[in-house]
């Protein structure tokens, strides 16, 4: 099993949702994240007056997938919160050494 962790655009939330709801993924995790990659932020004009935003709000997304479907929901997600823009996000995938279900005490693949 591996995770996926997404920093993605929140305004791409929505469209990453239904792309991983579309592939039958049950479960996930979002939250809200503040960074910033390459790009540094950016400046903006207020009132003639200029400010420099460094830190940018983003979403996190975590999916926990069997080994056999990770491309498939990383290829979902990049689509889904793909504009060609600077900041688009990064996908990443560790392992997942074990998963258990609280309620169920189901483990491994049982308990996604």
């Amino acid at each position: 099993m591996k995770l996926i962790t997404a920093i993605l655009q929140p305004e791409t939330m929505d469209a990453v949702i239904e792309a991983l709801t579309t592939l039958g993924i049950h479960g996930l995790t979002i939250s809200e994240a503040h960074g910033y990659g390459r790009q540094r932020g950016h400046t903006e004009v207020f009132r003639s007056a200029t400010f420099t935003v460094d830190i940018l709000p983003k979403v996190r997304f975590e999916v926990v997938s069997e080994d056999a479907r990770v491309n498939e929901v990383v290829d979902a997600i990049c689509a889904a919160a793909y504009s060609g823009q600077i900041g688009d996000g990064k996908v990443w995938v560790t392992p997942v050494e074990s998963i258990t279900r609280v309620r169920t005490r189901e483990t491994g693949a049982d308990a996604l």
